[in-house]
């Protein structure tokens, strides 16, 4: 019986660790043995779990980021602990995602696989691997990525080490020969091919969801949260909320009165210090009740400014409610015609109109779940890892 073992920031926790938990639950329907490792963050899960280092690693590895920029190169002890469960495990794949935010070394983790004849599929979440520190680097414009990070412009630490890290990605990648890079999105596809990454085999698969959690739903949630009839429900999912969510930009469509913005995901300071005329609410207790809040909805809207496919997309057409997304990273890609508009970043205004115009003419539910069952049934999305796993076996 083969075996997959994947390496995440969460597990079946967030997007990335939902993404992993349906890949790997998936695989075991194939008749694989699943693992997934984990730095922090977890919900129960069907597949084999594998805990990296302690909290202690993780404030530890937060503490050299910010004063030496070392993120991705402390959790020394933590990752040679997973070294020796890969070992143990004996893997025939390994799938990574996030393997940055204070959990692992890449660097011991890289040097282990080069050494090893063990195929790796990694999937691009975010821009890190290719850029010298940063996840995203289109909210300051900044290009040093396609020929070398020099001086980042917004470094996270005391020490800028963007080009330091560049040079040793760029070098540890480069050995492994039989790695495989999966971005999410056409966007990210495009901008790895632009990299240092270019001449690597690139496989764009596109994230899914489970559509028997996400579709339209009964709910009574307008008049338990008490919500007047006339007015036009704007929800926003995030996970933490930040500007780079587009935080600012609900609060300034809040001043239409005939809007009422809903919130989920806002942590507990953030609830006290938004406007009253913002429903906020606290992380969901499941994805069924999150699923109810998509079905309120009039109009989804993800005011994101870094973005690479954002699941929220995903889930708000499948249950049924049309998606208002600014013009980022490969957000656009799930919209169509017949399921939303696309904005360009940042413009409040057009934003606010295009609420206007879909609350005047509306999209069809229908459509908008047709649209998830054609093109974002996890099981068929991820149906191609496995056939991945299988040929890089092969």
């Amino acid at each position: 019986m083969p075996t997959i073992l994947q390496i995440n920031v969460t597990a079946n926790w967030g997007s990335t660790g939902k993404i992993a938990e349906y890949i790997g639950s998936l695989a075991q329907s194939k008749g694989w043995n699943s693992y997934i490792a984990y730095g922090r963050y977890m919900n129960p899960s069907k597949n084999n779990l594998i805990k990296i280092g302690s909290h202690f690693d993780v404030y530890e590895h937060y503490a050299e980021n910010m004063l030496l920029g070392n993120e991705g190169l402390a959790s020394r002890n933590a990752t040679k602990a997973l070294i020796e469960r890969i070992e143990a495990v004996c893997p025939d794949v390994v799938h990574l995602h996030n393997i940055h935010d204070h959990y692992l070394n890449y660097q011991i983790l890289f040097e282990f696989l080069n050494k090893k004849d063990i195929p790796v599929v990694w999937t691009f979440h975010d821009c890190w691997a290719f850029a010298g520190s940063c996840y995203y680097f289109d909210d300051t414009n900044c290009e040093q990525w396609k020929t070398r990070c020099d001086k980042c412009p917004a470094p996270e630490g005391f020490i800028d080490r963007a080009r330091h890290h560049y040079e040793l990605k760029k070098s540890l990648y480069g050995s492994k020969e039989n790695l495989v890079i999966v971005p999410v999105s056409d966007w990210i596809a495009n901008l790895t091919k632009e990299s240092f990454l270019k001449d690597r085999r690139i496989v764009t698969i596109k994230n899914g969801i489970d559509l028997n959690v996400f579709k339209p739903a009964h709910t009574n949630l307008r008049s338990q949260l008490s919500i007047p009839k006339d007015k036009t429900i704007v929800l926003g999912v995030a996970l933490p909320w930040s500007a780079r969510k587009g935080l600012k930009d609900f609060v300034r469509l809040s001043e239409n009165e005939s809007l009422q913005i809903v919130l989920v995901g806002v942590s507990p300071k953030q609830k006290k210090e938004l406007p009253r005329n913002v429903i906020a609410v606290e992380k969901t207790s499941s994805a069924s009740e999150l699923a109810e809040y998509y079905s309120m909805a009039d109009v989804f809207v993800n005011a994101t400014y870094s973005d690479n496919y954002p699941t929220t997309n995903l889930e708000a057409m499948a249950c049924g409610t049309p998606v208002i997304t600014y013009r980022t990273g490969g957000s656009p890609e799930a919209v169509d015609e017949n399921t939303g508009i696309v904005v360009e970043q940042g413009n409040v205004a057009a934003l606010a109109n295009a609420i206007m115009y879909l609350r005047d003419n509306p999209l069809a539910t229908e459509d908008c779940r047709k649209r998830a069952e054609e093109h974002f049934d996890k099981d068929k999305c991820f149906e191609k890892y496995i056939e991945l796993y299988e040929r890089l076996m092969n």
